[in-house]
C-alpha cells in the first residue's frame, strides 16, 4: 500500500505550483518505495506523509530546535513522516544551478522520500548515490505527470 501524501504551503511568499507537486510526488512514491534501504525504514510502514513548504524563517526556526542549528536548510525530515520545505531556499538554490522552482520543490520532496527510506547523506559515498538516484527519481517522475 502506498503511503497518502498530503502536501501543503504554509508560506505566502512564493507561489507553489500544489496540484502538480502533488501529481509528482505520487507519481515518484513507488521509485522512493523499491529504494527502501532496510525492511525499518519508515516509509515502509507509514500510512501517511505530510509534507510542509515554509519559509526560510520557519525552517531555519525548526532546524534550530531539532538539529541544533539556527540557519535554512532546504529540507528536514522526521522519521514519523513529516517533511518540511523551504521555498526560499528551493528558490535560491534552483536559480544557483538552473532548475525551475516547482522542479527544485519536486527534488526535496523525493529526497525526503529517500530519508524516510532509511537514505542519507551525511557520508560523502552515500550522499552521492542518494543525489543521483533522487535525480533519477525526479526524471522518472516528471515523465509520468
Amino acid at each position: 500500500m502506498l503511503p497518502q501524501l498530503s502536501i501543503h504551503n504554509r508560506q505566502r511568499r512564493h507561489k507553489i505550483p500544489l496540484p502538480w507537486l502533488r501529481k509528482t510526488g505520487a507519481a515518484a512514491m513507488p521509485a522512493c518505495l523499491a529504494a527502501i534501504k532496510a525492511p525499518d525504514a519508515p516509509l515502509a510502514s507509514l500510512p501517511e506523509i505530510e509534507v510542509s513548504i515554509v519559509s526560510d524563517k520557519e525552517i531555519a526556526r525548526v532546524h534550530g530546535e531539532f538539529l541544533d542549528d539556527p540557519t535554512p536548510t532546504d529540507v528536514i525530515t522526521f522519521h514519523h513522516g513529516e517533511i518540511i520545505i523551504s521555498a526560499g531556499t528551493a528558490e535560491r538554490q534552483g536559480l544557483e544551478h538552473r532548475h525551475p522552482f516547482d522542479h527544485e520543490l519536486a527534488l526535496y520532496l523525493i529526497h525526503g522520500l529517500l530519508h524516510l527510506a532509511g537514505w542519507g547523506d551525511h557520508e560523502a559515498a552515500e550522499a552521492r548515490e542518494m543525489a543521483r538516484r533522487q535525480e533519477t527519481i525526479l526524471r522518472d517522475a516528471l515523465k509520468a505527470v
